[in-house]
């Protein structure tokens, strides 16, 4: 469902691609959202998450990246990887600086069919969009390499609900690799579990700055309710904002 080897029933259950869309879109109905994602309903097939705890998560989290993505833009880092976005669509809808470039991870099918949904509805992406099509026993650094990506110019990295359904090996993994492929000032934006390997000790041992927000302070601050006990794991969410020096 992921790329890298990740395994979404593993650990996220209810936030499969298409629910996750399902949640954007019932967000953007909303009087008074949070953001607004006018791809949603449509990758989402015209169904809305009828689940508040799933739909709140999703939309602090969507925010949570959004803002993210905006302040790294805002400080002229124009290139930019998502991995495992499934049917992420901010290349599309957020107001990206006209040198933006957008590197998107992902399996080919899931790729192939976002792409054409997004392509018969008109839609047109507010940057260049490179997708880099990877099964997930495949090297994602040297097809990311191979479609353009230049490690020496700061990068603006994202891992939206990936690391959290990959083993604890696989996650180091992902990290070291990021690290590998990163120049000074380059920025990691990922969900993690607190209950998980402590990431932000990690990065900075690989002389990353971190903040973090976990989901509870991240969903008072939206005002919305944070995930109680019988909706673990998403309780144990912890957000991370890193730059390299």
């Amino acid at each position: 469902m992921t790329v890298l080897g990740g395994d979404a029933d593993a650990v996220y259950a209810d936030l499969t691609p298409v629910r996750v869309a399902m949640a954007r879109a019932r967000e953007t109905a909303a009087q008074c959202p949070l953001f607004t994602d006018p791809y949603a309903g449509l990758l989402a097939g015209g169904a809305a998450e009828d689940r508040p705890a799933i739909t709140n998560y999703v939309a602090a989290r969507t925010k949570w990246f959004d803002d993210y993505f905006l302040a790294a833009s805002s400080a002229g880092v124009s290139q930019v990887v998502i991995l495992a976005g499934a049917l992420d669509t901010r290349a599309w809808r957020l107001p990206w600086l006209n040198d933006t470039v957008i590197y998107e991870v992902e399996q080919p099918a899931l790729l192939e069919f976002k792409q054409r949904a997004l392509a018969q509805a008109g839609a047109e992406a507010a940057a260049r969009h490179v997708p880099v099509p990877v099964d997930p026993d495949d090297d994602w650094p040297r097809a990311l390499t191979a479609a353009g990506f230049d490690h020496t110019e700061p990068t603006v990295w994202a891992a939206e609900g990936l690391l959290p359904t990959l083993s604890a090996q696989a996650q180091e993994q992902l990290l070291g690799n990021i690290d590998l492929y990163s120049a000074r000032d380059s920025r990691f934006g990922l969900e993690t579990l607190s209950s998980g390997p402590d990431h932000a000790c990690s990065l900075c041992a690989r002389l990353w700055e971190v903040n973090s927000t976990t989901i509870s302070d991240l969903m008072y601050r939206y005002h919305r309710t944070p995930p109680q006990p019988r909706d673990d794991p998403l309780r144990h969410s912890v957000f991370l904002d890193a730059a390299k020096l």
